[in-house]
């Protein structure tokens, strides 16, 4: 009898054991880190800019962390060097998704690998918040799962054309990297410049990876373009801006879709970058709300100058992060419904998509580097200075 009891005794030890340590499992479970997955562009053509995408992120992540998490759990970013090419983040998001069970995905660096690497969070659905992506087409193959955070690259030369317009100007030249979004921007901008009355003079693309410009630069320079737009990236923007220069090629206004916006532009051309137009999805001087706060806090835990593509990383996490918040789940399809919905301003502007995820909010501006600066000339009411007009020949400046 007693042995009998005994052997109770120690089943249902046995089983306040187990459920113990079924609970305390359960509870380690529910606190480990929430990983999210990411391929960046660290090395490659788009590594420049890669690297502004991947601190915006970590960027978020802290700030999340310091204020207590998500869903009560720690953020934990787990990123691969996709090396800037579509193929490659094609087998890194299978590895993040499949082997290193993230529970989350955000977007790579630019349209051409958010493309491709959206097959692969669409197959598994899993949102993926592109913030690096512009380019329309990728909203028109109907995903469900994919959310766009920036302005389409269609309208990133609209502040040069308008300017170019209102100046008087009668002809554009438009070159292009033979790559998705540029292919969209350079489409854009002619779309754009025709609707001013502006004859468009030549439209030319190249390889991605070219170095060498100048048999492009010198037939355009034989049609004395009044305004050249380049649909651009960073590397090609300071090779054809130095090029221009090695040519005497003298337009009345140049611009640039990305690479003009970043501080290296600068850094590398010094003087030859003064009255270079650069698009950008944000600059220092706007008024969203956190935005003074990202700045400040950008340079205290990184230390160096961004281009928009750190703050726009940074909004889209917050953007992801506020619907998961309003989910209360990390459900792809209740987070979807949230995205759908969500009208909010982050510190790096307006967020509000359509049905299709493609972002219908976000406004561009438009920066002219001034004596070594970046200034914001255009839309009017966000303009710290006037555009400098009409760039002077490279042969009459100091």
């Amino acid at each position: 009898k007693g042995s009998r009891k005994s052997k109770e005794r120690l089943g249902w030890a046995f089983f306040l054991g187990l459920g113990l340590g079924l609970l305390i499992w359960d509870s380690a479970a529910a606190q480990a880190p929430i990983k999210i997955g990411a391929s960046i562009s660290v090395t490659g053509t788009y590594a420049k800019l890669g690297s502004y995408t991947r601190d915006g992120y970590l960027m978020c992540a802290k700030e999340i962390n310091d204020k207590g998490g998500l869903l009560g759990r720690k953020l934990e970013f787990v990123i691969y060097d996709d090396r800037s090419e579509g193929p490659t983040a094609i087998k890194l998001y299978e590895k993040l998704i499949t082997e290193d069970k993230v529970e989350l995905v955000m977007g790579p660096y630019s349209s051409p690998i958010t493309n491709a690497a959206s097959t692969v969070s669409e197959k598994y659905k899993k949102i993926m918040m592109a913030s690096l992506a512009a380019t329309t087409s990728i909203w028109e193959r109907g995903f469900k799962y994919l959310f766009m955070t920036i302005s389409p690259a269609e309208v990133y030369m609209e502040g040069l054309v308008d300017l170019a317009a209102e100046r008087g100007l009668k002809t554009i030249a438009v070159i292009n990297e033979d790559t998705l979004f540029s292919k969209a921007a350079a489409k854009g901008t002619i779309d754009l410049a025709k609707k001013k009355g502006m004859q468009v003079l030549m439209h030319d693309a190249y390889p991605k990876g070219t170095t060498d410009f100048s048999g492009m630069l010198i037939r355009m320079k034989a049609l004395k373009p009044d305004v050249i737009a380049g649909g651009s990236y960073f590397d090609d923007a300071v090779a054809t801006t130095r090029q221009m220069k090695e040519l005497d090629f003298n337009p009345k206004m140049f611009g640039v879709t990305v690479g003009g916006d970043a501080p290296d532009f600068g850094k590398q051309l010094g003087k030859t970058a003064d009255y270079v137009y650069g698009s950008t999805q944000w600059s220092d001087d706007v008024k969203y709300p956190g935005a003074k706060e990202f700045i400040e806090n950008y340079k205290k835990m990184f230390n160096r100058e961004f281009s928009y593509h750190a703050p726009a990383a940074y909004g889209a996490c917050q953007v992801f992060a506020e619907a998961i918040r309003r989910a209360k789940s990390l459900d792809s399809d209740k987070i979807r419904d949230q995205l759908l919905k969500l009208k909010i301003t982050t510190a790096f502007g307006d967020y509000q998509v359509d049905e299709r995820g493609f972002q219908t909010a976000h406004k561009m501006v438009l920066l002219q580097w001034q004596e070594g600066r970046r200034v914001t000339v255009w839309p009017a009411q966000l303009a710290e200075a006037k555009p400098l007009y009409p760039t002077p020949p490279w042969s009459q400046r100091k």
